[in-house]
Formats: structure tokens, C-alpha cells, sequence
């Protein structure tokens, strides 16, 4: 009976071990046993997550390749609707034979495990604060509405007066000439 317990991101390398020049390609569907991220998003646990490996045997060990893709979902960071964002992200560690200072990773009962890689990939790799559309406007302070949904709720009275001057330039009926503008400032000047 094997000392470790099964994870889904353990890999069985034990076709690889010390055969150098050696090179499998392996396609893996995680199912997440546990959320990855503890913020506003997260890969969920029960979601699946892609991984497309390349294992290369090398003296030293077992070199990985590996590119993981899925998708996070969470709520938006300035308005709080639901939102799902891709993750793709890659890395590359050798996992040693015998383990020693110059290695973090190492090839245990035939078997690599790609956890420790894998969580700190992607939650490295999700926004502190995500959002569902980069120009997503947020929540009223007041009402709590969302603002992209009333884009026109904030009162006249309630802008800054230091923007005032540019309300000038909105879309007006005139033709835009210089004159033109020169005699609608004369215009509101008296």
C-alpha cells in the first residue's frame, strides 16, 4: 500500500525514471477537490482544470512543462455581479531523484505531484480585484444601485462643480466651427 494519499494532480511517472532522453505527453482533467484562490474569485472546487503536460526524463530527474487553463469565477470587484474569468497560466520544475538544496520538487513513489505548483500558479495568477468589464463603473455610494445599469442616476447637483466647464463642450447642436464656439461662450458669459 502506497504512503501517500491520491490527489488528482498526482502524476505516475514510473515509465520515465531514469531513462534520460525520454518524453511523454500527457493530457490531464483536474476535477478541483478544494477552491484555489480565497479572494473575491476563485477556481471553484468541483470545476475541472486542463492540463497539457510535457515529462522529460533528464539525469538529475523529471523535468515538467506543464500549460493549465480553466475558469474562475468570483464577483466583480466594483459592482458585485457574478462574473467568470479564463485562467491560463504555465510553468516548468524539475523534480529530482533524491532531493537536496538545489532542488524544491522530487520524484516520490513513482509519482510527481503537481498541487503545490498548480494552486500557487493560478492564484498567483487571479486579479485582487476583478472585474466584469474594465470600464465597469461600481455601485452608487449612496443607494448601492449599479451604476451600469442607470448610467444617467447621478443628479446634476451631485457632480463636481470643478468639472463644470467641461459640461460646455457635450454634444451641442452647433456645427463646431470657431465661431461658433466663440459666440456661444460670449452667450453664456452675459
Amino acid at each position: 500500500m502506497s504512503k501517500f494519499k491520491k490527489t488528482p494532480y498526482k502524476v505516475d511517472v514510473r515509465d520515465l525514471i531514469n531513462r534520460p532522453g525520454t518524453m511523454h505527453e500527457r493530457h490531464l482533467e483536474i476535477n478541483v477537490p478544494e477552491d484555489l484562490g480565497e479572494s473575491l474569485v476563485a477556481v471553484k472546487a468541483g470545476s475541472t482544470l486542463i492540463a497539457n503536460l510535457r515529462l522529460e526524463t533528464l539525469h538529475e530527474g523529471i523535468l515538467v512543462s506543464a500549460q493549465v487553463s480553466g475558469i474562475a469565477a468570483g464577483e466583480c470587484g466594483r459592482c458585485l455581479i457574478d462574473v467568470e474569468l479564463p485562467v491560463q497560466v504555465e510553468f516548468h520544475e524539475l523534480f529530482a531523484y533524491s532531493l537536496d538544496e538545489a532542488y524544491e520538487s522530487e520524484v516520490q513513489d513513482d509519482h510527481v505531484d503537481l498541487e503545490p505548483l498548480i494552486r500557487d500558479a493560478v492564484v498567483l495568477s487571479l486579479p485582487f480585484q476583478p472585474v466584469c468589464r474594465p470600464d465597469c463603473p461600481g455601485l452608487d455610494p449612496e443607494t448601492g444601485e449599479r451604476l451600469a445599469e442607470a448610467p444617467e442616476f447621478v443628479p446634476e447637483e451631485k457632480r463636481d462643480p470643478r468639472w463644470a466647464a467641461l459640461m460646455k463642450f457635450q454634444a451641442s447642436e452647433n456645427s463646431g466651427t470657431d465661431e461658433d464656439i466663440q459666440a456661444e461662450t460670449d452667450r453664456e458669459e452675459k
